[in-house]
């Protein structure tokens, strides 16, 4: 069955700084929403209060997984994981002095995804072939965009059923940006996910999106109810497009 995430009213701080404000907004079953914005405006802290990283101080994020409802409000990191959940985190935060087949088979923590080793891996090889060539380079040693692929393969090897993606165009070159993109649109369909894709480059991500959220100083300022409307709102040609 399809999951999706709901976010309601979720306020988030660090000490006494406000970051995220009163956000509310969803991704249903099967959908790719962006959340948009530039460094700075609390994409990346929404992205840690849905895995427990930061703690909400008011709201709720509910994770409809296989038709049950789940409030990841107080839940630990790692129980989050285990409901279906899968970060692939803004850096990439990968095992620099492990090589590339024991980062993806550190991915697989899920009891289910221990089920599904095997297939999980070989689908990993097959979608980025790099990482096949290369599985016992350590991955300290790659390009920036290779190790994107090996962030989004150790993802998928959870075997999650909602992939959250934390800005995946940062640090690369545009050529780099767009194979990454289309990446994620390609394990999307093949696994059947919801994606939240946090993305500061409007150009790459709506061309996946099937709508998104512009979020300016932790407040949801745009909610577009298709690529169409994101690409003609004066608030995205002002920030984004320079018109």
């Amino acid at each position: 069955m399809a999951s999706s995430i709901t976010i309601e009213n979720v306020h988030a701080a660090y000490g006494a700084v406000r970051v995220i404000h009163d956000v509310s907004m969803t991704a249903n079953a099967g959908e790719t929403v962006a959340l948009l914005g530039t460094n700075g405006n609390g994409k990346s802290t929404l992205m840690k209060c849905i895995m427990g990283i930061v703690k909400p101080a008011e709201g709720r994020i509910i994770a409809e997984i296989d038709g049950v409802k789940h409030n990841l409000v107080g839940m630990k990191t790692e129980d989050i994981v285990d409901l279906g959940i899968a970060l692939v985190p803004e850096g990439r935060r990968l095992f620099p002095k492990l090589t590339v087949e024991e980062n993806l088979l550190l991915g697989a923590s899920r009891p289910k995804a221990r089920s599904q080793i095997k297939a999980n891996l070989d689908f990993s090889f097959e979608a980025f072939p790099r990482l096949a060539e290369r599985r016992s380079q350590l991955a300290g040693s790659m390009s920036g965009g290779e190790q994107q692929m090996l962030a989004l393969a150790r993802a998928l090897m959870l075997a999650p059923k909602i992939l959250l993606v934390d800005e995946p165009s940062v640090g690369l070159a545009p050529l780099l940006v767009a194979r990454t993109i289309d990446a994620i649109k390609q394990l999307k369909e093949h696994y059947q996910l919801t994606v939240l894709m946090a993305e500061q480059n409007f150009t790459q991500a709506i061309r996946i999106a099937d709508r998104g959220y512009v979020i300016v100083h932790g407040k949801i300022a745009f909610e577009g109810r298709s690529a169409d409307e994101l690409n003609n709102n004066d608030l995205i040609r002002q920030f984004y497009l320079g018109m």
